[in-house]
């Protein structure tokens, strides 16, 4: 019960009011906005970001940052099609292993700068946005094939993408699992709750003899991993790859998690959060054509609520802060 209400009175429940208020207006103008299907696309939709939201999370905990998502997910897609262009029928499981190591040998890469070289995430993983999306290029270039369609995909591969399980998608299932799975280790594993000290006080970690490179470096492996499995499940949904899939996915990743409480400063915040940030910016993304708003304002929009929710979480540690001066100066009176 206690931990029910903690949930309740915190971002999350801001999140799923805003959600609420979002959906209610649009099936207001568009009736069908709620029906079956529209619900079903909704889940889809949100589940390739919110897997990108709970990887990036597990960075944005530690104080660190990855914008190299997209073009890491570009990369892991285009993979996936070179794969089937050689061998049509290469089992899906093998895909998905080598979608998901590439994955993690990005991260892997990321990580080594930041927690061995010390160099600053965001330098890093700005240099490797650029450097990964090179590569995705250059690679399609090389071998003359600059678009895969569906036609030159495993029958079995595009049909885990489009499957359910009960009426839920794969897609669906997957980011679940992904988030209980997450969210049970932050909060129980020893290695899970160092990601929240390191990110409060990388100092005060490290003397307390927390291994804050090991963790950090492990966080971007397994960041890496969920977004090359986001990339395969991109390639199996729609059926088309291309060198510039996943280009732009940094903004609506980070600006997910912002929305879902995770403090861009570290040390806070959720994966289910996170998730709920990443449902919630799909909504508006999806409802916005339906209001009448020009396609152009969608990236504006997930601009407008980054901001909004760094300048509220900024206001809050402002308040907290001058809260815990006042009460040092009772104290000591």
């Amino acid at each position: 019960m206690n931990r029910l209400q903690s949930l309740l009175s915190g971002r999350e429940l801001s999140i799923v009011g805003a959600l609420v208020a979002v959906v209610a207006v649009t099936t207001v103008v568009n009736p069908t906005f709620l029906n079956a299907q529209g619900v079903h696309d909704l889940f889809l939709n949100a589940s390739i970001i919110a897997l990108l939201a709970i990887g990036q999370t597990l960075l944005v905990i530690t104080r660190n940052i990855d914008l190299s998502v997209g073009s890491v997910m570009g990369l892991t897609a285009y993979l996936s099609g070179q794969l089937f262009i050689a061998d049509q029928e290469t089992p899906t499981v093998v895909v998905m292993l080598a979608g998901v190591a590439l994955g993690a040998a990005c991260g892997a890469f990321n990580g080594a700068l930041v927690a061995i070289a010390k160099v600053p995430a965001l330098v890093v993983t700005l240099g490797t946005l650029y450097v990964f999306r090179g590569i995705d290029y250059g690679w399609a270039s090389a071998t003359g094939v600059h678009q895969i369609n569906a036609a030159q995909m495993s029958p079995d591969f595009l049909a885990f993408g489009s499957g359910s399980i009960l009426g839920i998608p794969h897609l669906s299932l997957i980011a679940l699992v992904a988030l209980v799975i997450a969210g049970y280790a932050l909060h129980n594993w020893r290695s899970g709750r160092e990601l929240y000290a390191i990110g409060s006080n990388p100092d005060a970690a490290r003397l307390a003899g927390i291994p804050a490179g090991r963790r950090v470096f492990t966080a971007f492996v397994v960041s890496g991993a969920l977004v090359g499995l986001a990339g395969l499940l991109h390639a199996s949904y729609f059926g088309t790859i291309n060198a510039s899939v996943g280009t732009g996915k940094e903004l609506a990743v980070v600006a997910a998690v912002v929305v879902g409480g995770v403090a861009i400063f570290g040390g806070s915040g959720t994966v289910l959060g996170a998730v709920l940030g990443a449902l919630l910016l799909t909504t508006i993304t999806s409802a916005l054509p339906i209001l009448g708003v020009p396609a152009f304002w969608q990236r504006a929009v997930d601009g407008a609520a980054l901001l909004l929710a760094i300048s509220l979480d900024r206001a809050v540690q402002l308040r907290l802060a001058e809260r815990l001066r006042k009460e040092r100066s009772v104290r000591r009176a």
